[in-house]
């Protein structure tokens, strides 16, 4: 059976020269004709803040018809456009069409679940929209519990799932729950591209890294990221990292 649902992105064309994209790593890699290709059912988008990958991701978001602002493909509600126009110019290429999907920007979930809300208060006679997320308002649970309960109530398997620094709301013991809800949506055809900067998430079994930085993209191996040798070198030796750091 063939597996993953999105197999590259590449720019279809030339941005606009006084676009301020063009001066992100990631943006002039695909500007020199490279694809970003997507070989495993998970896919890590790595690398230090500003390397571009949030605006990445949102992009490829975009350009396989999703909201901007997050959610499934149905939602249309924007509180504020602030998304680039890098979707626009990016064209997916594509092995099949998955039967579920969502984009998850941590930035933005409140405004998902103010809109799952909104969207339950107007009369209708079909079940409501918060029973495919657990019968509880993502507003009355924890940013952590509210992230929890989407993956493990409405993302159903066979689909394709972008997140955005998903490990913004979970502490280290949810980010292991995590991981085994990553695993079972892999075991029923699914297919994850994840933005993180968790050493914990990153650890997923044959996944592919892609680091992103000043100079493009570049595969990378997970214990060659700088996420886990900074985080093992103050595990191994966090006084002696400490008296570095705060020394006069």
């Amino acid at each position: 059976m063939e597996t993953g649902y999105l197999s590259a992105v590449y720019l279809r064309r030339e941005l606009p020269k006084e676009s301020w994209l063009r001066r992100l790593g990631p943006v002039r890699y695909l500007m020199e004709g490279n694809s970003l290709t997507f070989d495993r059912p998970v896919t890590f988008l790595v690398g230090e803040n500003g390397a571009g990958k949030s605006t990445l991701l949102e992009a490829i978001a975009v350009a396989c018809g999703f909201n901007p602002e997050g959610g499934t493909r149905n939602f249309s509600f924007s509180t504020r456009a602030t998304h680039s126009v890098l979707g626009e110019y990016l064209t997916p290429g594509r092995k099949r069409y998955p039967e579920d999907g969502f984009f998850l920007r941590a930035e933005s979930f409140y405004n998902v679940a103010t809109n799952i809300d909104e969207m339950d208060e107007v009369l209708s006679f079909s079940p409501r929209l918060v029973e495919s997320y657990g019968g509880v308002s993502l507003h009355q649970q924890s940013h952590g519990e509210s992230f929890l309960a989407l993956v493990q109530n409405r993302f159903g398997g066979h689909g394709l799932y972008l997140l955005d620094e998903p490990e913004a709301a979970l502490s280290p013991s949810r980010l292991l729950t995590l991981l085994g809800e990553m695993h079972q949506l892999v075991r029923s055809d699914s297919q994850l591209i994840i933005a993180t900067h968790s050493p914990i998430l990153m650890a997923y079994p044959d996944a592919r890294i892609y680091e992103l930085n000043r100079e493009g993209i570049r595969m990378t191996a997970y214990k060659e990221t700088e996420h886990y040798q900074l985080t093992k070198q103050f595990l191994d030796a966090p006084e002696r990292m400490l008296r570095y750091l705060l020394e006069d």
